[in-house]
């Protein structure tokens, strides 16, 4: 088998070159690399060229159009039968390639169309990005989807770290245009066409994901946003584990103002009541500080760091609430103004 690696890149030499270095070290040294650059400013054009006399690399740049459509720029200059899509900020360990391999090759017998690996958190990342990395593989925060063992739903491939055979890609023409669950869409759209895409634990990669709380939130506001598209998209495929970070949002929003406007009566309301109101301040923040406990625990328990372990608390609360916020605005626009995607998020997405 041979395999054609496609990475859209934005902005962003410096991870660029840490993939293309985890590439250098791969057991298996059947594949091409294929790097998009998708109208970055600041180009990865001079790390390529350092390892064009290493790698079978490739490297193009197009006007900006998002990742969707950058995968399937690289996909339509590929040559390998296999079509394996990684986000720039991966790096891979050196038995990644030979894990696909073995797979694939035991599962000769029954055809694969697609498959995706988990992810995980390197020892050199910072204390922040394995907080967050936490929050968005623990089965406390998102039901384990995205982590690849336990699970709320069924396994969809993301795009951080998926393989597609090249005729089922064209079959399907790759990703659409959506800027934002455009691989989730797409892994849909596998299922849909009757193919089961697979899960392989052992094709795992470090991912950065983001690297403070700030750009965590803008993207998974972004996918909460996308949750309520891709059920438009495809009717049905909104499930009990997408709407829980909403809950989680609404009751987490419910309960402070609960808590603070009980710890205003207790300061300005009748004095015969502080009582009352002192329980209702109680009740109010124990969910909060109960939840927080267990983040702190299992992260710690996981991470060997409590450092780590109560990072993890505020990159829990952004992931599921950023998510809600995102779910609601979505909700709002699409399901009650009746917006279609594009005028409801132009400036979002499709600017």
């Amino acid at each position: 088998m041979n395999y054609s690696i496609i990475v859209p890149v934005y902005n962003r030499p410096d991870e660029v070159s840490e993939l293309l270095e985890s590439l250098c070290s791969q057991t298996v040294k059947n594949f091409e690399v294929i790097i998009v650059e998708d109208g970055s400013e600041k180009t990865c054009k001079d790390v390529c060229d350092k390892y064009a006399d290493i790698l079978d690399l490739h490297y193009y740049y197009k006007d900006n159009s998002g990742p969707g459509q950058s995968r399937n720029y690289g996909a339509e200059r590929a040559n390998g039968e296999w079509l394996i899509i990684l986000d720039s900020d991966v790096v891979l360990p050196e038995g990644y390639m030979h894990a696909v391999d073995q797979e694939l090759t035991a599962n000769s017998q029954q055809p694969i169309a697609a498959w995706g690996g988990p992810d995980a958190a390197h020892e050199s990342f910072t204390p922040v990005q394995k907080a967050i990395s936490y929050s968005m593989t623990s089965f406390f925060t998102t039901g384990g989807i995205r982590g690849g063992k336990k699970k709320l739903d069924k396994f969809y491939p993301r795009s951080f770290n998926m393989g597609v055979r090249r005729d089922v890609y064209m079959q399907l023409d790759g990703f659409t245009k959506m800027r934002f669950g455009e691989d989730i869409d797409f892994s849909y759209r596998i299922v849909e066409a009757g193919y089961l895409p697979r899960l392989f634990p052992k094709a795992w990669v470090w991912h950065k994901r983001r690297t403070d709380f700030r750009k965590f939130f803008r993207q998974v506001y972004n996918s909460g946003i996308a949750r309520i598209n891709l059920e438009k998209r495809h009717p049905g495929t909104l499930k009990l584990v997408h709407l829980l970070p909403t809950v989680f949002t609404i009751g987490v929003i419910a309960l402070i103002l609960a808590g603070a406007f009980g710890r205003i009566m207790m300061v300005y309301g009748n004095q015969a009541d502080f009582r009352l109101w002192y329980w209702v301040v109680v009740a109010a923040l124990a969910p909060i500080v109960l939840y927080s406990i267990l983040i702190v625990i299992d992260s710690t328990r996981k991470n060997r760091s409590i450092k780590v372990g109560l990072l993890s608390v505020p990159a829990a609360f952004v992931q599921l609430m950023g998510y809600g916020l995102g779910f609601i605005e979505s909700w709002w626009k699409r399901c009650v103004l009746k917006k279609d995607e594009f005028q409801a998020f132009e400036k979002t997405f499709y600017k």
